[in-house]
């Protein structure tokens, strides 16, 4: 396999319901991401983004298909993994719409949370956590609590969150929706800058036409199926 492939799908289909109740909703998906790559996912909202979404982060068992992460063959027909959490863990990084950080810990403890989970030694897990809130230029706020910061900071924090263990792909559902258009567009160029320095492959639901150009490749879903497209317009 090409070891610059991030993520390799083959035949992906999900559908929920048996017989006359039964529906699909993702359709013979097959596409390849490379590492280092930004990349749009649109479609019509009850299209299946968030379907789509949720079996790419192997939180979601698709009804067929093959999923690859790198070298590993995780899914085909059946979980080839003993433990999907532990995967999701050391190899995927989630960023959603709301931020989600834990009201009662601080903004180091929400950061670390996951690394410490992974049993990471604190000697390897802070000089990592200190670099990403150097990187997103956070650093001063280790101590905050999340209700200390604006919505903007808090979304730069569940971005550090999502980098402190180091995965192979993040999964960003509309992590914009909810900041306005000038922080909107420095959350995405932030992303865009993420994927070229850590090589990280970023897959990104949104709804604005705005952020398009920023985008590597661009993922939709029509009519059940899957299309992807070099993006002509990327900016960078």
């Amino acid at each position: 396999m090409n070891n610059n492939i991030a993520m390799k799908i083959e035949n992906l289909e999900k559908t929920f319901g048996k017989d006359e109740s039964k529906v699909s909703v993702i359709k013979d998906a097959n596409f390849s991401l490379n590492k280092g790559e930004f990349v749009a996912l649109v479609a019509p909202s009850g299209a299946g983004k968030t379907t789509l979404l949720m079996m790419l982060g192997c939180v979601l068992e698709p009804t067929n298909g093959k999923i690859t992460i790198g070298d590993e063959v995780v899914y085909n027909n059946k979980w080839l993994i003993k433990d999907d959490r532990e995967l999701r863990r050391k190899k995927i990084g989630f960023i959603f719409q709301a931020h989600y950080l834990i009201p009662f810990l601080n903004v180091e403890e929400n950061i670390t949370l996951l690394p410490y989970q992974n049993q990471e030694k604190p000697e390897i897990v802070k000089p990592r956590v200190k670099e990403i809130m150097d990187y997103l230029d956070m650093s001063d706020k280790m101590k905050n609590m999340p209700s200390e910061l604006s919505g903007g900071q808090n979304q730069r924090i569940a971005i550090a969150r999502a980098l402190a263990n180091n995965p192979d792909i993040i999964l960003a559902d509309e992590p914009t929706a909810a900041l306005d258009k000038e922080r909107a567009i420095s959350v995405v160029e932030m992303l865009k800058k993420i994927t070229r320095e850590h090589n990280v492959t970023i897959i990104m639901v949104t709804h604005d036409d705005r952020l398009l150009p920023y985008c590597d490749k661009i993922l939709t879903i029509k009519d059940k199926k899957i299309d992807i497209k070099e993006n002509k317009n990327d900016t960078i």
